[in-house]
């Protein structure tokens, strides 16, 4: 690494007036310094930029046993860049990568109420590393000409989304959201799932992509068994991506230009959209879940008092092969009965305890609040839906 004497002197005196405000060690740039060609830098400790630090070359890495944040009033741009650190890497300001980053350990979590704080790659830098436990936990970018596939996810789930060529000239952004679209916990209005056009059947509960760009391309969504696939169909071919549409204020049906995989993991790939038409993307159907009379209660209040104390679904008895599945909101089975018509109304109905797996403690109250069930009737498509638990 080479520095000129006055960027020495900027560094050294941003280091220790930050260090002595916050009683540890912190490197704080508020000068104009610049890692040249063939120099290497390794950050052990938080980096706050308030300076030039956007002209690098050579190497940057950053290597903790715990976290890290970066942050600060302006963008710093690394040259080469690897993330080291065991647990996270936060972003409090957007972090540039112009040419080539890896991720060896942790994840990049950025905030998601703020889009402009990203994990930025300029120029097409590719990536290498990702996976389920190292990713960007948040909102990344692109900026280039090529084909791009986003390194994001959701806690310790790797959910990528791919977008064609050119479509990042002017810069897109994308986040994954595991999450209920009805429910979303950073958007300022929510996207009701029954609420779609003609051409549609069911719309995802599960999860949904933030996908902004003005710049028209075909986009490509993955899922894995959390996806809950077959709650919309029992051939991938039925699949669609869909859209909430900013002006018509309801689901549209963006196509399946193609798609591979089976039920259980995949990717399927829309007609060219225009991004910013759309607030977020996610998997609908084609064709209807399942036909007959069913009325499903959603409301669980297991207070005794003889009214909703159980998960009730109306006209089930005609379906008597019927299976019943509760989730939780991270995906964690919590209940399971066959033949659920049969003891949706007694005891073993389902009333918030937990008989799921052992990740949950079987036999134990579930807090409150949003829960999902997936009803697989035998011979026809899965029907899902929310569900609450009121105590």
């Amino acid at each position: 690494m080479i520095f000129a004497p006055k960027k020495i002197l900027f560094f050294l005196i941003g280091f220790l007036q930050f260090s002595h405000a916050y009683s540890q060690a912190s490197f704080h740039n508020f000068g104009n310094i610049q890692i040249h060609d063939q120099g290497q830098v390794g950050f052990h400790a938080d980096v706050m930029n308030d300076g030039d630090f956007d002209k690098n070359f050579g190497f940057a890495g950053f290597y903790s046993q715990d976290d890290l944040t970066v942050s600060g009033s302006k963008r710093p741009i690394f040259f080469d860049m690897e993330i080291d650190v065991q647990n996270f890497l936060y972003l409090d300001v957007a972090l540039g990568t112009s040419n080539f980053m890896e991720f060896v350990n942790g994840k990049v979590i950025t905030p998601r109420d703020e889009v402009n704080v990203s994990l930025d790659y300029l120029n097409d830098a590719p990536y290498i590393g990702e996976n389920d436990d190292r990713h960007v936990d948040g909102y990344s970018s692109i900026s280039g000409d090529l084909n791009f596939t986003f390194p994001i996810g959701d806690d310790f789930r790797l959910r990528a989304m791919r977008i064609e060529n050119e479509a990042a000239i002017d810069t897109a952004v994308g986040a994954y959201f595991f999450e209920n679209p009805n429910f979303p916990n950073f958007f300022s209005e929510s996207f009701d799932t029954e609420n779609f056009e003609e051409l549609l059947y069911g719309v995802s509960i599960f999860e949904f992509w933030d996908l902004n760009g003005a710049i028209p391309t075909a986009v490509t969504l993955t899922w894995d068994d959390n996806s809950n696939i077959p709650t919309l169909a029992n051939e991938i071919s039925d699949l669609r991506v869909v859209g909430w549409h900013r002006e018509l204020e309801k689901w549209v049906n963006l196509g399946n230009a193609n798609v591979s995989g089976d039920l259980n993991s995949g990717e399927i790939t829309s007609d060219v959209i225009l991004p910013d038409d759309y607030v977020i993307l996610t998997f609908g159907s084609s064709n209807r879940i399942l036909d007959g009379d069913l009325e499903v209660f959603t409301a669980v209040s297991p207070n005794g008092d003889n009214v909703n104390d159980t998960f009730v679904i109306q006209g089930l008895t005609n379906y008597p092969d019927n299976e019943v599945f509760i989730y939780n909101r991270w995906g964690v089975l919590v209940y399971q009965k066959e033949k659920y018509h049969e003891v949706q109304d007694t005891e073993k109905g389902f009333k918030g305890i937990s008989e799921g797996r052992v990740t949950i403690a079987q036999k134990e109250e579930l807090p409150e609040g949003t829960y999902y069930y997936v009803l697989n009737v035998q011979g026809t498509k899965n029907r899902a839906g929310y569900l609450y638990i009121n105590r």
